[in-house]
C-alpha cells in the first residue's frame, strides 16, 4: 500500500545539505514528494511510497550524517494523494 508521510525537522537544518540528503534519499528508495526550507528554521517534507521504503527514509535521515542536526520531528502519516511524479527540492 503506498502511504504518506508529512515531516517538519528542527535544529541546525538548514545550510548543511539537509534538502539534498533527503532528495538523495528519496531516490535511493523510489519515492515521490518534496522537501523545502521553512522561513521559522524548519525544513518540511512530503514523501510518497510504499510504507517500507518511507520507513527506511525516514532512518537514513535520522540515522546517518544529518542526525546530529535534527533536534525534533513532527511526522504524520496518511494515505498516499499519488500528485507527484518525482521528488524535488522547494525553493519557495
Amino acid at each position: 500500500m503506498r502511504r504518506r508521510i508529512h515531516a517538519f525537522y528542527s535544529g541546525r537544518v538548514h545550510g548543511v545539505g539537509f534538502r539534498a540528503a533527503a532528495e538523495e534519499a528519496a531516490g535511493e528508495h523510489s519515492l515521490v514528494g518534496w522537501v523545502r526550507n521553512l522561513p521559522d528554521g524548519r525544513v518540511e517534507v512530503i514523501a510518497e511510497g510504499e510504507e517500507a521504503a518511507l520507513e527506511r527514509f525516514l532512518d537514513a535521515l535520522q540515522c546517518g550524517a544529518m542526525k546530529r542536526f535534527i533536534e525534533r520531528i513532527e511526522l504524520t502519516w496518511s494515505n498516499a494523494s499519488e500528485a507527484f511524479d518525482r521528488f524535488e527540492i522547494r525553493y519557495s
